[in-house]
């Protein structure tokens, strides 16, 4: 999506809202003050939910107007905010913790980006440091379940509706249009629903382990039939 339009950042809060995987990122940070890296950390819900918990937390994200909007909630000012991709991230400080959260994942839609990505996980990370992220179980027929749909955001002022313009191995592109009450805002995306199997060997490739995998935000275990989510955490290899 064009997350650079202000007026789609301005509104990603009422399509996002917060859910059952906020609690469960937040269940990874744990009680005890930690350093929190939150790439594609989008409006910031997760950093600022992290920041008023006492943790040490930096957002990466590579649009400027979504910055915009994490910089305007409560406890903003206690979170760092890097305008940058994950794959391009660089800094001096190690993180227990590296997240890629709200299907962001799915935005990386070749091979050389993941690496990237999950290279920039190792170089951030402290010895004993985690990371994690997920992905949609590419079996589930996501098409199938997108294809029309249209919902009422909360307040009832926005009707999103849902078309699937393509359908091509791992990809999936569609068109996103939010009826706003002085006129329409239309976008197009593409995710790429990669194989548990196809992540972990880009995991392993990049010198990290894969330490556990969920087919849920209760910790469930990962059923390939089942399953809607691939959530995976890793640690360093070695």
């Amino acid at each position: 999506m064009d997350y650079e339009n202000a007026q789609i950042a301005e509104i990603y809060d009422l399509v996002n809202s917060r859910a059952q995987d906020t609690d469960f990122y937040l269940s990874l940070a744990g009680p005890r003050p930690c350093s929190v890296l939150d790439l594609g950390c989008g409006t910031g819900m997760l950093c600022c939910a992290l920041a008023e918990r006492g943790h040490r937390v930096t957002g990466v994200d590579p649009a400027a107007a979504m910055l915009a909007v994490a910089r305007s909630k409560s406890h903003a000012e206690q979170v760092e905010w890097v305008e940058a991709s994950a794959q391009s991230y660089k800094a001096q400080r190690r993180f227990d913790l590296i997240v890629m959260t709200g299907h962001a994942f799915q935005v990386l839609l070749t091979d050389a980006d993941v690496l990237a990505v999950l290279e920039t996980m190792r170089a951030h990370l402290t010895e004993r440091g985690r990371v994690a992220f997920e992905t949609r179980n590419p079996r589930v027929d996501w098409a199938g379940e997108w294809a029309g749909r249209a919902r009422r955001l909360p307040g009832g002022k926005l009707l999103e509706t849902l078309e699937i313009t393509g359908k091509d191995g791992e990809f999936i592109s569609f068109q996103t249009s939010c009826r706003l009450p002085h006129g329409t805002l239309t976008t197009s995306s593409t995710l790429r629903f990669p194989s548990r199997e196809h992540v972990e060997a880009l995991i392993a490739r990049s010198g990290l382990a894969v330490r556990e995998v969920f087919g849920d935000w209760h910790a469930g275990p990962f059923d390939p039939a089942s399953s809607r989510e691939i959530i995976f955490t890793g640690q360093i290899a070695g």
